[in-house]
Parts: structure tokens; C-alpha cells; sequence
């Protein structure tokens, strides 16, 4: 039998959706049936380009077109809650690029509505959690190999020079925090779970450009206690060289992720115990087409899927403490 494809419309015609969404849905045979962007003759041009189906006039058209079964959001922060609160008022499963809302009372609406709709897939794109490469350095952690776990280091940095990118604006929730730092809490949660319980922030600092975006956090480093008492480090950098690493060092040695976020450009899992050391490489297929296809699980077949919108409420919590312990506000809400 043949499975019906997944019918996917698109919130805008972002340049991430060459990474996030097209070769994705190829894999699982999706369509894309429609997008939707400010501009209609972009939208034209870049339906055109992708191949997709059609064009709505606006993203609230698209939302309630009845071919359309999923929406992927992939605008700009603010604009995160708004939209995928009016698709699952609409009956429609969400894929939503991360950070899932711009702070915790968003979140909290969010998952408020997704409880309310529980025949509704409400995913957080948090593609990282979907890649072996991550679930096999979960393994080696709670396995016992590298011992008790002493110290977490989570690191996502990239440059950004462009001071129009809207990563530095505030009314759009940008941030370091957000942007990048969103990852490297959500890994720490995850392995504190793992522990038996939720990490405690101790210390938050964060930094802006000189003279410019004073609310905007262009680095932050976060310090938090494990379960267990061991400490974890979250660092992200929006004026950094690429660097996208977990390492996690035990009693009896070290496990680490040579790339958390792209993991088709390095699948290496490097561990060293004692005096030995091995790389264990998993695979290059992109976290991406592992997201979606949990996705299409979660939709067609109800399997359970762990960046739900309790999930992201509990990261969203934690960006708002550590915005609030380095003396920043949070995001502002969209509208």
C-alpha cells in the first residue's frame, strides 16, 4: 500500500527552507502544495523556482486552504506564535522552527492550544534531537562508559556581521539567546533529564555591540547545576567563527559531538576513555530529513515525539530566567 503524502504549506520564502523543507520533503514524498509570502510577485517567483503547487494571497489563506494539512513556519521569531496559533485554530499540524515562541507567555498559549487540539501534531523544530549522532551520544552518557558525569559543554557559534539581519532586532526577538542558545539549553535539559530531573541556572552573562542594539545579546554564557550537581555550560555567540559542539566529560573519560546542528558536514562522535579513544562516525544524512520524518510519523501514525510543545515551554522558561539573571528583558510578543 502507499502511504497518502504529506501536503505541507509554507509560511514565507526563506532562504532556510533550501536546507529545512525542500530536500526533506523529497525524501518523505511530500507536496508542497502551497506558500505564501509578503510579496506576491516573490511568492510567484518562488513557487516557480521550488516547484510548489500554488500561491495564496496571504499566510491566513494559506492556513485555510482545506488541501493544506500542515503548516511549516519558518518567519522570523515574532511571528512564531501568531501563525501557529490561527493554523491549530484551523485544524492544521504545526512544524515549527525554532525558538517555538518568543518568550515563556507565548509558550504558554502555545501549548495551552496544542493540549486543547491533542489530534494535532504541534512540533518544535528542534532537528537536532532526531539525528543518531545525538541519540548515540545519549547512549554512550547513560550507558556508564565515560562514568558519572562531571562537566556539559554545549557551544553554538556563528558570525553574523550584517547589522540588518534580523537576528539584532528586537522588535523580531532576536538575540544570541535565541538564535543559537536556544540549542545548547534545550541539550542541557535533555541530558539533565537524562540525570533524573532539570538543570538549575546559577549564572548568566551576556554582552552586546558597542553602541548598537542594547537589548540584543550578541554572546551569553549560562551556568547551570545537573541533577547530579555537576556543571554545565551553555555558550553561543552571534559574533563567533561557526562552532557547533557538545562535549561531555565523566569520571572516566570524554564523549563529544564534533557537530551539533549540521551533521551532514561532520557526523563524528569522538570518545576517549582511559587511554584509548575511538571516532564513531553515524551517518551524514541531514537532522533535517530525520525531523521530518518524525514529523510524518507523528502525523500519520501518532507516534510520540519529544520537542512537543511541553517541551519548548520548559526550554522557553529557561531562555526567559537567563534573560532576566543577565539583567535583559525578555523577547517582546508578537502580534
Amino acid at each position: 500500500m502507499t502511504k497518502e503524502p504529506l501536503r505541507i504549506g509554507v509560511l514565507g520564502a526563506a532562504r532556510i527552507n533550501d536546507m529545512t523543507l525542500f530536500p526533506p520533503a523529497e525524501d518523505i514524498g511530500a507536496r508542497i502544495v502551497a506558500v505564501a509570502a509578503r510579496d506576491r510577485d516573490r511568492a510567484e517567483a518562488y513557487a516557480r523556482e521550488h516547484g510548489i503547487e500554488r500561491v495564496a494571497d496571504d499566510y491566513a489563506a494559506l492556513i485555510a486552504d482545506p488541501e493544506v494539512e500542515a503548516i511549516y513556519n519558518p518567519l522570523p521569531n515574532s511571528l512564531h506564535t501568531v501563525w501557529n496559533l490561527a493554523a491549530i485554530e484551523a485544524g492544521k499540524h504545526v512544524l515549527g522552527e525554532k525558538p517555538f515562541a518568543s518568550n515563556a507567555e507565548e509558550g504558554e498559549r502555545m501549548h495551552a492550544a496544542a493540549e486543547a487540539h491533542p489530534e494535532l501534531v504541534v512540533f518544535d523544530g528542534l532537528h537536532y534531537r532526531y539525528h543518531p549522532v545525538f541519540k548515540r551520544l545519549q547512549e554512550i552518557v547513560r550507558s556508564g562508559e565515560i562514568g558519572e558525569v562531571q562537566h556539559v559543554r554545549a557551544v553554538m557559534t556563528v558570525p553574523v556581521p550584517d547589522l540588518s539581519d534580523i537576528r539584532w532586532s528586537w522588535p523580531l526577538a532576536g538575540g544570541a539567546m535565541m538564535d543559537l542558545g536556544i540549542y545548547c539549553i534545550d541539550v542541557i535539559h535533555t541530558l539533565a533529564a537524562d540525570l533524573g530531573g532539570l538543570p538549575t541556572l546559577t549564572s548568566a552573562t551576556m554582552g552586546h555591540l558597542d553602541g548598537t542594539h542594547p537589548e540584543i545579546d550578541s554572546w551569553s554564557e549560562l551556568t547551570y547545576e545537573l541533577p547530579n550537581g555537576a556543571p554545565a555550560v551553555a555558550e553561543m555567540n552571534l559574533i563567533g567563527p561557526q562552532h557547533f559542539v557538545i562535549t561531555v566529560t565523566g569520571s572516566r573519560g570524554t564523549v563529544h559531538q564534533a557537530n551539533l546542528s549540521y551533521v551532514h558536514t561532520d557526523d563524528r562522535i569522538l570518545v576517549f576513555t582511559g587511554g584509548d579513544s575511538r571516532v564513531e562516525e553515524l551517518g551524514r544524512t541531514s537532522s533535517f530529513i530525520y525531523q521530518m520524518r518524525a514529523f510524518e510519523d507523528a502525523v500519520r501514525n501518532g507516534t510520540p515525539y519529544p520537542t512537543n510543545t511541553a517541551s519548548a515551554l520548559v526550554d522557553l522558561r529557561a531562555v526567559d530566567a537567563a534573560y532576566a539573571m543577565a539583567g535583559l528583558p525578555p523577547r517582546p510578543s508578537g502580534t
